[in-house]
């Protein structure tokens, strides 16, 4: 049960160290570039500080879709789930504390796109990470320092690309706390989207597997 609680509290806080870094770029008016290196380096230092304790998943669409393959018992998804959305709440709260409440960085749509288009880069782009995630994973050499370089890359590449057209998420924590705290809306699109995303992949990687001889 320790071994747990651990788990839960370093997805908490690796949650919330990402949402406050990254979404606290935006804030602050950093550049396209400079946000989605914020994003991509926040990842890997949560990796590199908390793999070892958790899997820093610290995103709940992630670990959906390690339930789904097996790196993630079922019993602690709920845990999960409700320690990555607490603490991307926490620092979605730092943001508008040091920042200010206009600065919230909330994922929204891009004016002219629909929500069928919105939804379909979603899925894609929480697909494409948690593809890689897996594939670093299985991987002859899945050292935390690889996996963290790797996913970190992964995670500012498809921000760079997708961030103008949907704020690229691709994280349900990501997007609760600025959305909620901000009244932009959009949580249930944008988890579901999310999720669904993430469990396309984990279950085709699970077919390839299986199908395998």
């Amino acid at each position: 049960m320790n071994g747990a609680w651990r788990a839960y509290g370093a997805e908490f806080v690796g949650t919330a160290w990402m949402v406050a870094v990254g979404t606290g770029s935006v804030a602050l008016g950093g550049s396209l570039l400079v946000i989605s290196l914020s994003f991509g380096l926040a990842v890997t230092l949560a990796i590199l500080a908390l793999r070892g304790v958790s899997g820093a998943h610290i995103n709940p669409a992630v670990s959906t879709g390690f339930v789904l393959t097996g790196h993630l018992p079922r019993e602690r998804w709920l845990g999960y789930v409700l320690a990555q959305a607490t603490g991307g709440l926490l620092g979605s709260g730092v943001v508008h504390a040091v920042i200010g409440p206009d600065e919230l960085a909330p994922t929204v749509f891009a004016e002219g796109l629909s929500t069928l288009s919105a939804v379909g880069i979603e899925v894609g782009i929480t697909a494409a990470l948690m593809a890689s995630i897996l594939g670093v994973v299985a991987w002859r050499d899945d050292s935390t320092p690889t996996v963290a370089v790797v996913v970190g890359a992964v995670v500012a590449l498809l921000a760079f690309f997708f961030g103008p057209l949907t704020g690229a998420s691709m994280n349900p924590a990501r997007t609760l706390g600025p959305n909620l705290l901000s009244g932009a809306g959009g949580l249930v699109v944008y988890t579901l989207a999310t999720v669904a995303g993430a469990v396309l992949a984990a279950a085709l990687v699970r077919w390839r597997g299986s199908a395998v001889p």
